[in-house]
């Protein structure tokens, strides 16, 4: 169907749209005209992908003397091929109605791992030896050895792209991984460098968020996008935790002594080089007096992480005078490393800031901050100037010197936590030296500043006030929408006390009390008795769902569940994990019924969906808080209390809700689809936690089903049930419409008209 929205004819793919689907349009073009960003938060299954694509390609149509280009950011591979999907369909359905002058380029990128054609190089077991296995035959000095000798290995696949030059393009059209992969070994060339030169000519580009906020890949990858972009971020609840991460380095006792062996063999290859070819040394101290920036174009296979917080004018100086030379930078890295590997030595936590710790490196082992915060683009230089390809040994050595440029360039927004043990497992000794970023808004500042708009949407933004104050921008649209239902498909409810109305809680005093741990199993039993196919358990952590897990054994209460249905638990390995989903789905659908068990925090709560007959119920056992006694945490909250005035408590809570949230929220995928939630906690009852739920489930949750034991929750569970089984009008006949046609909205438009 096509229709307008103000000046835009918006091409849709489908015959119907939802209530929600065409006011989230009409918010999203609101702020593409402002040229501002927005949050949005949409409730799960009402189709926020395609609305967000349509919308977005049609603006862009509609305008072709300014064309946006889309650069949308996903968190797994998965999304990214189900966006590209339903880009596919979109695009054939554009071309159909408009001709040619629709057509567009859209294509995913992703790592090396995912897009490598060469069966040698992919097979390697991590993404890290994919890519050093792509570096051994593809570096500039490889490719001009192998000229005069044959028998030095190459890439075929390179060798054939390089060969293309201008000639190697892609046509017009929207490729997935796979169709990329299918491409370049049609052609013969590289997808994987293919796909990369090819991003800068792409309408629509996308990609994971590490490409747009860890500045160490955005230089590389993201430098060339034009400022006329849209980013969306989907799913984006957890964008601050992504920006604290791509900013925060932590060393071990095994990253010391990896980097000390890094510096060895680098030591090795320097006197090698001045006894067969010192001019290369000469050459490179030469280039760096005149500063980093004109280290020129490096050739495509060369380019390495870009650095992960100097802006350009710094790159202009000249690089410090006392690590220019080769064998200076090592010593200068020998001192910090030994510096390094005397603060793990401690009893006892330290904390500091980055100014404290850079006087402290200063007066001990005399490397300034100007040094500092030059290491990893000098060590990048001189893996070039040295002609290190085997990157993936050389790991150590870049996690020493990212942490050295971080401390170097920021001074405000981090600390740096020295733990002689892990607090959980206080007789192991493990030290870690952690630079945690405390501040979600440096790494997505550029993002902010760069791009004309910047899409922030998810199923769970609640409470949606909290995260410009978070990251630190102003939304010129932020809105939440509620989801139109023909009926009520989604029941929540509130757990707070088993039959015998003892209270039920994860609170740290009562978790392992014993009458907490039979209540909870048996609140299963009873619901694995009444409620079909899939059931899907949310426990807080690892540690508390093997202690529960534990004491249903012995009690007996998992040999009666498992009578009624499977039982699969996840693990935190993740081939166990994989096998364990696609047995439950089997178990599902030949009807026998199954449980699933999974942790909070874990992978499955992040992106596995368990929508229709997968998952009926969600129980989510307590509420979800992070480990509090963490320091990084501590010290996150702290900073969080001064900068922003946000408290403690409030984030916590906040932090918690939202992961609940994302937890059942995996159970409703269509309007089509029903399910149950369970909060089975007596917290859930107070109003401060109830009210960072989502709107969308909040309007849902009646005041009777606020405070449930067990068997009334299994009574509501029955006449749920059993209304789900009743056949209804799809459309949403009677009352409000919930399926929009064509003529709906131009009756729509037509009464609005009139209004204005």
């Amino acid at each position: 169907m096509k229709f307008h929205i103000e000046d835009v004819t918006v091409y849709f793919p489908y015959d119907h749209i939802y209530p929600e689907q065409y006011s989230y349009m009409i918010e999203l073009k609101r702020s593409l005209d402002a040229k501002g960003h927005c949050l949005l938060e949409m409730p799960t299954g009402t189709g926020k992908t395609i609305a967000l694509l349509s919308l977005i390609t049609s603006y862009t149509l509609s305008k072709p003397s300014n064309p946006v280009k889309l650069l949308y950011c996903t968190r797994t591979v998965h999304e990214m091929e189900k966006t590209l999907a339903e880009l596919k369909l979109l695009h054939k359905y554009q071309l159909d109605n408009i001709g040619p002058s629709a057509r567009m380029l859209a294509l995913g990128l992703s790592s090396r791992k995912n897009l490598c054609v060469n069966p040698g190089v992919v097979s390697a077991e991590n993404r890290d030896s994919v890519d050093a296995g792509c570096r051994k035959l593809t570096a500039s000095w490889i490719r001009a050895l192998a000229i005069e000798n044959p028998n030095i290995p190459t890439c075929s696949f390179f060798e054939a792209y390089e060969r293309a030059g201008s000639d190697a393009v892609l046509p017009p059209g929207v490729y997935t991984l796979q169709d990329l992969r299918v491409f370049g070994k049609e052609k013969g060339w590289c997808p994987y460098f293919l796909a990369r030169h090819m991003v800068q000519f792409a309408n629509v580009v996308v990609y994971s968020y590490q490409y747009l906020l860890d500045p160490k890949v955005a230089g590389i990858i993201s430098k060339e996008m034009q400022r006329e972009s849209v980013v969306v971020f989907d799913e984006a609840h957890n964008i601050d935790n992504v920006c604290i991460e791509a900013l925060s380095v932590s060393v071990r006792r095994q990253t010391i002594e990896g980097a000390t062996r890094n510096i060895n063999k680098m030591a090795q290859e320097i006197n090698r080089f001045k006894a067969t070819d010192a001019g290369r040394l000469r050459a490179e101290y030469n280039r760096l007096v005149e500063g980093l920036a004109q280290r020129g174009n490096l050739p495509v296979g060369d380019t390495w992480l870009a650095n992960p917080a100097l802006p350009d004018d710094i790159l202009k100086e000249a690089v410090p005078g006392n690590i220019r030379r080769a064998e200076h930078f090592l010593s200068v890295l020998r001192r910090l490393v030994q510096y390094l590997k005397g603060r793990l030595e401690t009893e006892n936590v330290e904390k500091e800031g980055p100014l404290t710790f850079v006087n402290a490196v200063n007066s001990h082992v005399g490397i300034d901050q100007k040094m500092l915060k030059f290491c990893y683009d000098r060590l990048h230089s001189l893996m070039l100037t040295l002609e290190i390809t085997d990157t993936d040994e050389f790991l150590h050595i870049q996690t020493i010197c990212d942490f050295a440029t971080l401390v170097g360039t920021y001074t405000r927004g981090f600390s740096i936590i020295i733990e002689p043990y892990d607090e959980r497992m206080p007789h192991i000794p493990d030290p870690v030296l952690q630079l945690s970023c405390h501040d979600a808004s440096l790494a997505i500042k550029p993002v902010f500043d760069r791009f004309q708009s910047v899409v922030i949407t998810s199923g769970t933004l609640s409470p949606i006030d909290l995260y410009p104050r978070l990251l630190n921008f102003n939304p010129v649209v932020s809105r939440s929408f509620t989801m139109s239902l023909t009926r009520d498909c989604i029941c929540p409810m509130v757990l707070t006390r088993g039959s015998d109305q003892l209270p039920v809680s994860t609170k740290f005093d009562l978790r392992s009390d014993p009458g907490v741990e039979r209540n909870y199993g048996r609140l299963l039993l009873e619901m694995v008795s009444v409620v079909p196919d899939g059931i899907v358990c949310f426990f807080v952590s690892y540690s508390y769902m093997d202690a529960i897990v534990n004491s249903w054994n012995e009690t007996g209460i998992l040999k009666d569940i498992m009578q009624r249905k499977l039982v699969f638990i996840e693990t935190q390995d993740v081939v166990e994990t994989t096998l364990a989903l696609d047995n439950y789905r089997k178990a599902c659908d030949c009807g026998r019924g199954a449980v699933f068990f999974s942790v909070a925090r874990g992978k499955v709560a992040e992106g596995i969906d368990f929508d229709r007959h997968y998952g009926r119920l969600v129980i989510m056992f307590g509420v979800p808080f992070q480990y509090t006694l963490s320091r990084i945490l501590l010290a996150r909250l702290e900073y969080l209390r001064e900068t922003f005035q946000i408290k403690e408590g409030d984030f916590l809570t906040f932090d918690a809700l939202r992961q609940a949230a994302q937890c059942v929220g995996r159970v409703i995928r269509s309007k089509a689809d029903y399910g149950m939630m369970i909060f089975a906690d007596k917290r859930y009852t107070r109003h401060d936690k109830r009210s960072k739920l989502p709107g969308w489930i909040l309007s849902h949750l009646r005041d009777a089903h606020l405070n449930l034991s067990t068997d009334m929750a299994v009574h509501i569970a029955r006449e749920f049930l059993r209304k789900m089984a009743q056949p209804y009008d799809k459309t949403g006949g009677g009352g409000k419409k919930t399926l929009l046609s064509q003529e709906d909205l131009e009756k729509m438009n037509g009464i609005e008209g009139m209004m204005f």
